[in-house]
């Protein structure tokens, strides 16, 4: 008996097993896309250091020469099942969780290498050349099938899905809360929790939990969490592709839609930011009154036609004043907060001004979370009164004081270029006195602006920090490149020391040692560890 067949197909099938663990933990924390695995692949194996690009092409060449060396197929099998170096099978933070639809994924895709397994062993059986390559490319290849998993699964997941949100569309046609939907490109959080303060003033709120805001997250928060008598339901509405919010609005019904922002987060997946501002502009065609963060220009031209159209619009700013909306602006002494309500707006709205002390975060979007508020008939005192007490997100340059007497400024779930300038702001007025880090692996997803964001970003950090700490491989080359870039200009002189650490973990430990009182941190951003 020829046991080199048996014991090829053996290794195969041990080294697809890890693989597919870790792929399956790529697929779940990439929210089930088709096509995200391949392109974090791609990412591991190309773009981790010649270790990675070592181990991939000499899987890939070793599982070719299998055909007339079988045994090579093992050296390509122990290559895979090792690698990618970094990528761990158990995540840092979130392991793969077994929900009905992993498990219905993993049952496919083990499906499918099942099939390359044994095509590869009739084709041994049968003599035919070539049997050892089939085998070794089973686990290669598993990436690949995780996509194609992901596409067979789709149908399905989406018609389990629909008996969850039929439920939830029967659930809000009998509570009948006025629902508020909040988009945008970034600032949605934020923005939501803002809108719920301001209007549990006056009605019974419901906010959507965290980040739950696609069809599944918001269908889970009607049904377990929205409770009779619950007068206003805010809802998260994000986007991971074109039509996704319209389908959120054809059984959500929102009555006001605000739009946050428009940048380029998420430009690799929509690829212009045309693309996402007609995204979240699906939310505002949908309801009955709009608010707009006018700061940006394809926001504003969509006020203006959305205004032609015959609809209510609330223009919001925080820098100018709009001809009716509201802005609330950042001046020498205080913020100064101001009002002209459009045509219909309820409750008899006057214009109207105030000046606070201070308001937290981005004046834009506590502007726009006023005009929603006052659209829902809070009453502009009670509404301007809440401004002094609204909440900060939580991981949304959050300030924290760590134990050695450092202020610690936790902005690990922004990842835009905006909110990281403010961060900035934010870590040169606590930090003032001593020295001042910043923690970073960069910004992800802005498509072809990544590498010039980034290099951007780290430009202003090392200008602004006494450190720039740069995490992990993502974005290193455009973080370096910018910070040196300050560096050579200035010969060194006030650049910000650059520090290069492979994880996070390496850094807070670092951050331990090194800082004390006095001395103050911005975590800006935190990448998953299926980013390199």
């Amino acid at each position: 008996m020829n046991v080199v067949p048996v014991v090829v197909t053996a290794g195969a099938a041990a080294a697809a097993v890890p693989g597919g663990l870790r792929w399956l933990r790529v697929a779940q924390r990439e929210h089930y896309l088709p096509g995200s695995t391949s392109r974090f692949a791609k990412r591991w194996w190309l773009s981790t250091g010649w270790a990675n690009l070592g181990m991939g092409l000499g899987s890939v060449g070793a599982a070719a020469a299998a055909s007339w060396f079988p045994w090579t197929a093992l050296v390509s099998e122990g290559l895979v099942a090792a690698g990618p170096l970094g990528l761990k099978v158990r995540g840092r933070a979130k392991p793969l969780a077994w929900t009905p639809r992993m498990r219905s994924l993993a049952g496919v895709w083990a499906g499918s290498e099942a099939v390359v397994l044994g095509t590869s062993a009739v084709m041994a059986w049968r003599g035919i050349p070539g049997w050892a390559t089939v085998a070794a490319v089973a686990p290669v290849a598993c990436p690949v099938l995780v996509d194609a998993a992901l596409a067979a699964t789709a149908p399905f997941q989406r018609r389990s899905a629909s008996r969850w949100i039929d439920k939830a569309r029967q659930r809000l046609e009998s509570v009948g809360p006025v629902v508020v939907g909040v988009t945008g490109s970034y600032g949605k959080t934020t923005t939501k929790g803002y809108i719920a303060h301001l209007c549990s003033r006056r009605w019974s709120v419901l906010a959507s939990p965290a980040s739950f805001n696609n069809a599944l997250g918001l269908a889970r928060t009607v049904n377990e969490n929205l409770a009779a008598g619950t007068e206003v339901l805010v809802a998260e509405m994000g986007a991971f592709g074109p039509g996704e919010i319209a389908r959120l609005c054809s059984w959500m019904h929102p009555r006001v839609g605000v739009i946050t922002a428009l940048g380029p987060v998420h430009l690799e997946r929509f690829g212009s930011e045309e693309a996402i501002a007609r995204a979240k502009a699906e939310l505002v065609h949908a309801a009955d009154v709009a608010v707009i963060n006018v700061n940006y220009p394809r926001l504003a031209a969509l006020a203006d036609d959305l205004e032609r159209s015959g609809k209510r619009v609330w223009r919001c700013s925080g820098r100018c004043t709009p001809p009716t909306g509201v802005v609330v602006r950042q001046e020498d002494d205080g913020v100064v907060v101001e009002m002209t309500p459009p045509p219909g707006a309820p409750g008899g709205l006057e214009p109207a001004r105030a000046r606070l002390e201070s308001v937290p975060g981005a004046t834009g979007n506590v502007a726009c979370a006023l005009a929603a508020a006052l659209e829902m008939g809070v009453p502009w005192e009670d509404a301007v009164a809440g401004l002094g007490s609204l909440p900060v997100a939580s991981h949304r340059l959050e300030p924290q004081l760590a134990p050695s007497g450092a202020v610690v400024l936790d902005d690990t779930y922004n990842s835009n270029p905006a909110g990281a300038r403010l961060a900035l702001q934010t870590l040169a007025q606590v930090g003032s006195g001593g020295r001042r880090v910043v923690v970073t692996p960069g910004m992800v997803e802005l498509g072809r602006l990544q590498h010039q964001e980034n290099a951007s970003f780290a430009k202003e950090a090392a200008a602004a920090a006494t450190d720039l700490v740069v995490v992990g491989r993502t974005n290193r080359s455009a973080l370096v490149e910018g910070a040196r870039e300050v560096e050579s200009g200035r010969n060194g002189a006030g650049a910000a020391r650059l520090k290069l650490v492979r994880s996070r973990d390496e850094a807070v430990a670092w951050v331990r040692e090194t800082l004390g009182d006095g001395d103050a941190v911005l975590y800006e951003n935190d990448l998953p560890d299926h980013f390199p």
